[in-house]
């Protein structure tokens, strides 16, 4: 009987160890404070405006500067009603089409014509180091709407701040006409 009841006081004394070492330890994203988080994404919608700016004002070079140096992940993907009346017209436009930040600088740089996105539902999702950022979008070109669809950036935060490591965005220009 007394084995047995040493066994029981063990037992009692070991249950603490053993229910802390099967509770996970926080992640990063859940040791940051509700501060944190607000800042980080403000920081965040600060890149979205300065992209706008730079799109708006025709600066390739802060639009440039928005990106990680070396990124190079910029994807145009028709939707398929896009892609179908595309083919429709005999015309070959693939249906992923992989370009750069750096392409879009030039345009962006050296066109006339007056650029103006315009964003809605945002949602951004971040822990602090990475971010996954998402919204419609109308491509406004000379005030016309050209191009609309829904885009998604991934951002990761440098020692210098975020940058935007890519872009993916569906098309679908004739759904405005």
């Amino acid at each position: 009987m007394l084995k047995l009841h040493n066994l029981a006081v063990c037992a009692l004394a070991l249950l603490p160890i053993a229910l802390t070492a099967q509770v996970p330890a926080p992640s990063a994203a859940q040791n940051r404070t509700a501060g944190d988080h607000r800042a980080d994404k403000a920081a965040i919608e600060q890149v979205m405006k300065q992209y706008h700016e730079a799109v708006v004002t025709h600066n390739g070079a802060a639009l440039s500067a928005l990106f990680l140096p070396d990124a190079n992940l910029w994807l145009s993907v028709l939707t398929d009603g896009a892609y179908h009346r595309a083919q429709a017209k005999g015309k070959n436009d693939p249906k992923v089409r992989v370009s750069s930040y750096r392409d879009f600088a030039k345009v962006v740089s050296s066109t006339p014509k007056a650029f103006d996105p315009e964003h809605s539902n945002l949602v951004i999702h971040t822990d602090g180091t990475i971010a996954a950022v998402y919204f419609d979008y109308v491509f406004n070109v000379d005030g016309k709407p050209e191009n609309r669809g829904s885009e998604t950036w991934q951002l990761v935060k440098t020692a210098d701040g975020w940058r935007i490591a890519a872009i993916t965005y569906s098309s679908d220009p004739a759904a405005l006409q």
